[in-house]
């Protein structure tokens, strides 16, 4: 299954999140990496001990970097299917019922989670990938009563990924309390302070916020709107067919994701609202649904093989080979310019990733970047991270640092006003590349072709060019000032 979903979902390993994640790792490794701008990812590494994580793994099996990302890739994908099969082993007694969840899984891992810019499992390595299973396993345990190893696996997952463990750990307190008290005195009775505190918002990070609209639910679309109340009626009508079957886990289990979601819904609603909320916005509750994502297609699965497709191997194949066609040919389209599967040691596809992998091999460590700060939205860069292949500073961009910054507002005006400073990139001259040295000390670029008149370039492909900023001559460096 971990090889199928491999095929239908693919694998990009420097794109999205990991331009946030991946510069922590390799900061480890290469101390002298990254001497500016270093704090629009290392806030999230030093939350988590992923970076140490993959830093151990590539010290102790001295392979680069790329070649340990994909077997732990691989390896979340195998763990995550496992702690899957194993949590429907308490809910269904019938083998088919659990192949049939755990498959289901496996073929939609990259459906999108309502409203939060989550897939159930991205196609790269990262902290939720790789608490994704730990917190699975937590879930199973406490279902089972064992609390001590319940409390284990949370205590792993919290290490990878503290955020997304909170959910997990307020869905096992839900679980125990129903258990042991029933509904009617738990259902209602959590609530998770956070940490948080009430200051308003910069007005810097109330331009980074209006960015992400997805941290905000009256700003949710309709659909996203269905995506989030949908399941809570599907898990109440899942809860009833367990217990007409006298599935007692399995109603358990169903029966409190409600509450859990009810109680993340009402917090989500909250923070929407008033404006002295927004900074708080970024706990993001609904990103709670992300574990009930995973719980849903997991028992549905399961019921779906008990009451319709059975042991008939036809109606399986009736079912899952059109469904894994309708996730692969949406990850081909997201990633038109890239290769499928991104094997390591292999020349990139991506004429992007071409030209930032000459930039690692060819420029000084401590060379700084500019280049069009939403570059990771182009046509053709299929979102892939240029400090995470690079390996060099660059000045903040408005996709990815933004991100970051929504997490750690205390960075927000420094981000603004280096997003500020490539206002206008795409009709930048020599006169504004130089300000941009003389203000950040940048001395390179990434241009899309055709270039800049002016600028003589050492790499180029069909699609960039990577050019030094000369220094400017003394009357230059008058009139920029």
């Amino acid at each position: 299954m971990t090889g199928g979903a491999l095929l239908i979902h693919g694998y990009h390993p420097w794109v999205e999140d990991a331009e946030i994640y991946l510069p922590g790792v390799e900061k480890i490794l290469h101390p002298e990496l990254f001497p500016f701008g270093s704090e629009f990812f290392q806030q999230h590494a030093g939350v988590t001990l992923f970076p140490n994580f993959l830093a151990l793994l590539v010290r102790a099996s001295r392979l680069p970097l790329e070649w340990v990302l994909f077997p732990v890739h691989l390896a979340s994908v195998f763990l995550l299917l496992l702690a899957c099969w194993d949590l429907s082993g308490k809910c269904f007694s019938n083998p088919s019922a659990r192949w049939g969840g755990v498959t289901l899984l496996a073929a939609l891992l990259t459906v999108p989670v309502a409203g939060t810019a989550l897939y159930v499992m991205d196609q790269y390595v990262n902290p939720r990938n790789l608490s994704a299973f730990l917190l699975v396993f937590a879930i199973s345990k406490v279902l089972d009563r064992r609390y001590i190893a319940g409390a284990l696996f949370l205590g792993l997952g919290a290490a990878m990924h503290p955020f997304m463990s909170v959910f997990a750990v307020f869905l096992c307190a839900v679980l125990v309390a129903m258990d042991h008290f029933g509904l009617a005195n738990s259902a209602f009775a959590f609530w998770l302070p956070f940490g948080i505190t009430f200051d308003r918002a910069s007005p810097a990070y109330h331009a980074v916020a209006l960015s992400h609209s997805f941290h905000y639910l009256m700003r949710w679309r309709w659909y996203e709107w269905l995506g989030m109340i949908g399941p809570i009626a599907i898990l109440w009508w899942f809860s009833r067919v367990a217990h007409s079957r006298r599935q007692a886990k399995l109603e358990l289990l169903c029966r409190a994701l409600i509450p859990y979601e009810l109680v993340c819904a009402a917090a989500a609603l909250i923070l929407s609202i008033p404006a002295r909320f927004e900074a708080l916005a970024r706990i993001q509750p609904l990103r709670s649904l992300h574990l009930l994502y995973i719980v849903l297609i997991l028992v549905g699965g399961g019921l779906l093989i008990e009451h319709v497709l059975r042991n008939h191997a036809w109606r399986w194949l009736v079912l899952f080979v059109p469904l894994s066609m309708g996730m692969w040919i949406p990850q081909r389209e997201l990633f038109p310019a890239s290769a499928h599967i991104e094997w390591p040691g292999l020349r990139p596809r991506n004429r992007w990733v071409q030209a930032f992998v000459w930039i690692r091999e060819h420029t000084p460590v401590d060379a700084r970047f500019a280049l069009d700060p939403f570059h990771m939205q182009a046509p053709g860069e299929d979102a892939n991270g240029f400090r995470a292949i690079a390996q060099r500073s660059m000045l903040a961009d408005a996709v990815k640092d933004s991100g970051a910054v929504t997490m750690f507002p205390a960075m927000a005006e420094e981000w603004q006003r280096q997003v500020r400073a490539q206002t206008g990139w795409k009709k930048f001259q020599m006169p504004d590349f130089q300000r941009l040295r003389a203000e950040y000390r940048v001395n390179w670029l990434v241009l899309e072709q055709p270039g800049v008149p002016g600028i003589r370039c050492l790499f180029q492909n069909q699609a960039v060019l990577v050019c030094p900023i000369p220094a400017p001559s003394p009357m230059q460096t008058a009139v920029i000032r």
